[in-house]
C-alpha cells in the first residue's frame, strides 16, 4: 500500500478524535477510544485497499446468507400498542418442519432438499416450545445457527424486540417514555400469549434477551411456575452493568460512563446525520463490532459480516433510547424463580460486554444450574461457537424430555454446514 494511503488511514484516526473533541469533555473522552479503534483500522488499511474491502463486504453479503431462515410470521401487541413481530417454526407429525422457508433453505450439501433429522423411535418431539429472545442491537436472526439445528426437531418461536428487526418502533418511546427492561418483560409475555399460549416453554435469552426473561419472571412468577420447563441464559447479566469496563483503562471507562448517555442522546436527536457518518466510517465500526462481538481470531469472515449487518441495522436513536436501561437493570431478586427448573448459563470467557463473571454471579444464585464458560469466545458466542451453544441447548431439551436422547442435532448449527442448513 502506498505511503499516501497509509497516511490517509492514520489521518482517519486523528480526525475521529478531533471531531469528538469539538463536543467538549464528553467528546474528548469518547474520542480517545474512537481514535484507538481507528488506529487499529488504519493498520488493516495498510494491507487492504478501500475498494477491495468494499468488494469483499458485498461478496460476503452474497455468499453468506446467514439470517435467511424464515418461519410462519405473526404479530403480538404489547401493552402500549406496539406491534411485535415473531416467526414460528412448527413441527409436523412426520418430524418435518412446517416453517415457511425460502427455497433451498435447510438443504444438505448437495442442495437437493430439506435435511431431515431422525427422531430415533419417536414420531414427534415432546410438547415444548422454545422461545428465543435476542440481544441489544440485534434481531431474531442472531439465532441463525441454533434455528437451523433445531428446526423440524422442536417447535420454536423467534421474535424481534421492540424497535429492533421487523418489530414496530416502540410507541411509548415515540411519545418520550423511556424504555426499561420491565417493558421488555411485558413484551415477552405478549409474544408468549400470542405465539405459545399453551404448553411447556424453554426460554432462551442472549444478553438483553436474558434480562428480558428475568423481567418476565419478576412480573409474572406464576407463568414461570406453571409453564416454564427450562431456561438458557447466554452472555447475560442480572445487574451491575454500570461496573463493566469494556476492556478499557479505569480512567477512560469512568469518563465514558459519565458522558455516554448524554452523547448518545445528542446523537439520537441527529439520527439522519449520524447514520450518514456511520456509513462513511464503515471500516471503523467494523473494527469496533469485531472487537466487542468475538473473542477468537479465526471467525468465519461471513459470520463477522453478518454480525456487522445486524448491528448496523439498528438506528442510532434506538441505540440511544435503550442504553440507559442497562445501567438501571437489576433483576437478581428475580433469579430464585428459576431454582426449581433446569437452567443453562453460558458465556464466552472473552466477553467484554457482559463478562463471564456476570454469568458466574447468576450461577451463584442458581447453584443447581449448569454453568458453561466457552474458551476463546466473545459476546456473540452463539455465532462464534454455534456448535457448543447448540450442543448444550440440545442437552437441555433432552433433560426436560422435549426430544429423545439420541436426537440428531449435532453439526447442523455449525459454520461448517451450508449457510441455510
Amino acid at each position: 500500500m502506498s505511503e499516501s494511503s497509509a497516511g490517509d488511514a492514520m489521518a482517519t484516526a486523528a480526525a475521529v478524535a478531533v471531531g469528538w473533541r469539538r463536543a467538549g469533555i464528553a467528546g474528548a473522552a469518547i474520542g480517545v477510544i474512537a481514535a484507538g479503534a481507528a488506529a487499529g483500522v488504519a493498520v488493516e488499511r495498510m494491507t487492504v485497499g478501500r475498494g477491495m474491502r468494499r468488494r469483499a463486504r458485498l461478496a460476503l453479503d452474497a455468499s453468506g446468507p446467514y439470517g435467511s431462515l424464515r418461519g410462519m410470521p405473526g404479530r403480538a401487541t404489547a401493552d402500549d400498542g406496539t406491534e411485535l413481530y415473531y416467526e414460528t417454526d412448527e413441527v409436523e407429525p412426520d418430524g418435518g418442519t412446517g416453517a415457511g422457508t425460502r427455497p433451498g433453505a435447510g438443504a444438505g450439501a448437495g442442495g437437493t432438499g430439506p435435511r431431515r433429522r431422525r427422531l430415533f423411535g419417536r414420531k414427534a418431539p415432546g410438547p415444548v416450545t422454545v422461545v428465543f429472545s435476542h440481544g441489544y442491537c440485534l434481531s431474531q436472526d442472531s439465532w441463525h445457527f441454533q434455528r437451523a439445528a433445531l428446526r423440524g426437531l422442536v417447535r420454536t418461536v423467534h421474535w424481534d424486540q421492540r424497535s429492533h428487526g421487523r418489530s414496530e418502533r416502540g410507541r411509548a418511546q415515540a411519545e418520550g417514555v423511556t424504555v426499561g427492561i420491565d417493558q421488555l418483560g411485558r413484551d415477552l409475555k405478549a409474544v408468549i400469549d400470542a405465539a405459545a399460549p399453551e404448553g411447556r416453554l424453554l426460554l432462551v435469552g442472549h444478553s438483553m434477551g436474558g434480562m428480558t426473561i428475568m423481567a418476565l419472571a419478576d412480573q409474572y412468577p406464576q407463568l414461570i411456575r406453571d409453564r416454564v420447563a427450562a431456561v438458557a441464559f447466554v452472555g447475560t447479566s442480572s445487574g451491575k452493568l454500570g461496573e463493566v469496563s469494556f476492556g478499557l483503562p479505569v480512567a477512560g471507562v469512568n469518563a465514558v460512563r459519565r458522558v455516554l448517555p448524554g452523547v448518545l442522546k445528542a446523537l439520537g436527536s441527529q439520527a439522519e446525520l449520524v447514520e450518514r457518518g456511520r456509513r462513511a466510517t464503515a471500516d471503523l465500526f467494523a473494527g469496533l463490532i469485531k472487537r466487542y462481538s468475538f473473542g477468537s481470531r479465526d471467525v468465519d469472515p461471513a459470520v463477522e459480516r453478518f454480525a456487522e449487518r445486524l448491528i448496523e441495522s439498528t438506528p442510532i436513536d434506538v441505540v440511544a433510547e435503550f442504553y440507559p436501561a442497562f445501567t438501571e437493570h437489576d433483576k437478581s431478586a428475580a433469579l430464585p424463580a428459576f431454582r426449581d427448573i433446569p437452567v443453562l448459563i453460558l458465556a464466552g470467557d472473552k466477553d467484554l460486554v457482559t463478562p463471564s463473571s456476570h454469568s458466574e454471579a447468576i450461577a451463584d444464585e442458581l447453584p443447581d444450574a449448569e454453568l458453561v464458560i466457552v474458551p476463546d469466545a466473545g459476546h456473540l458466542v452463539m455465532l462464534e461457537h454455534p456448535e457448543t451453544v447448540t450442543d448444550r441447548m440440545a442437552d437441555l431439551l433432552v433433560r426436560i424430555g422435549a426430544v429423545p436422547a439420541a436426537a440428531n442435532v449435532g453439526g447442523h448449527g455449525s459454520t461448517a454446514q451450508q449457510p441455510g442448513g
